[in-house]
């Protein structure tokens, strides 16, 4: 909806995509210590509070009457949205069994793909009525949720857990993991719209349907995906999603032809899920006593990944396209095994 936002307040197409900015750059930042503030706080409230004020931003964005406004906005929602996800899971991992934990992941993802498959979608549809439609509807959801909250309980053990839990060797090694293994992996989305576009001269509505096959599979597997995490482990699980995901980037980039891409896109789908829920499990699973912190810790430095990738790759492909590929397959080659901790994390996540 960038064109239109640009439209309605009058600024330029690359105006417009500081939206964007304006409401990453806080969400970011904020990952890093928004797990443990929460867990300070009490997870229910904090959640509770963030979708509030998630609401009250978008409701903020609708009524907006200038950019300058409508930025500082966006930016809120950003913020509040940082307080949601790693307490959402770390709640969830308080409530399940152990040996259930991968099974509970993979729903939580299954829901949040299904989220980030359809946003896009709804999000267009809106925007060819009233782009002001989109934002309504998130803030009429951000106020369900926050009216539902999340189960009480939970809190950590130890009382108020101090920032440096959450930033342990292991976790910055599995959050390391999560960079690499979603930059190079669900997020060359943008590499393969590339490719679609300049190889196969694909059209932005035929390149979206490709790309969507990723979040699909994603969808429908992630719960299948989170009983074999229960079943063979954590790292296991983090291992085999990389070496199928490695397949998956060597064969979108060699492919010849379209409906190639997109069947080995999709298998894409399943490998990330093997990557995301099993590095969720083990540092869900890892001592500590601060799993709200340690997961908004992965979580940040996994965007980082994410946001990096672009830059790190998009000068390899326009040298050369195959290696534009080859590159981010190789690193999920050597990174992931090398990088994934061993102990005390990977048996805690068993």
């Amino acid at each position: 909806m960038l064109p239109e936002l640009g439209g309605s307040f009058a600024v330029s197409a690359p105006t417009a995509s500081m939206s964007v900015t304006a409401y990453l750059l806080p969400f970011a930042a904020l990952m890093l210590v928004s797990g443990t503030l929460g867990e300070r706080w009490g997870r229910r409230r904090t959640v509770v509070l963030a979708y509030g004020v998630y609401a009250l931003a978008s409701v903020a964005c609708v009524l907006a009457a200038s950019w300058t406004l409508f930025l500082p906005a966006r930016a809120l929602q950003g913020a509040a949205n940082a307080f949601t996800t790693p307490l959402l899971l770390a709640a969830l991992a308080g409530t399940a069994p152990p040996e259930r934990l991968g099974r509970v992941l993979g729903w939580f993802g299954s829901l949040q793909a299904a989220g980030q498959t359809s946003a896009p979608l709804l999000g267009g549809l809106a925007a060819e009525v009233d782009w002001r439609l989109a934002f309504w509807g998130v803030a009429l959801v951000a106020g369900l949720l926050a009216v539902a909250g999340i189960p009480p309980g939970g809190a950590p053990a130890g009382g108020r857990p101090a920032l440096r839990t959450a930033w342990r060797p292991e976790v910055l090694r599995i959050g390391v993991v999560a960079a690499v293994g979603w930059g190079c992996l669900a997020g060359l989305n943008f590499l393969v719209a590339l490719r679609l576009e300049e190889e196969f001269g694909l059209g932005a509505g035929t390149r979206g349907l490709v790309l969507t096959g990723l979040g699909v599979a994603g969808l429908l597997t992630a719960r299948l995906v989170g009983g074999v995490v229960d079943r063979m482990g954590a790292r296991r699980s983090v291992l085999l999603g990389a070496a199928l995901g490695v397949l998956v980037v060597a064969g979108v980039g060699l492919a010849p032809a379209v409906w190639m891409v997109a069947a080995i896109w999709t298998v894409g789908g399943v490998a990330s899920q093997f990557v995301l829920v099993g590095v969720n499990a083990m540092v869900l699973g890892s001592p500590g006593g601060n799993p709200g912190g340690s997961t908004s810790v992965v979580q940040a430095v996994r965007f980082g990944g994410s946001a990096l990738a672009p830059v790190a790759f998009t000068p390899v492909y326009h040298a050369d396209p195959v290696a534009g590929f080859l590159l981010p397959a190789a690193l999920l080659a050597v990174a992931v095994p090398t990088v994934l901790p061993r102990a005390p994390a990977a048996r805690a996540a068993r």
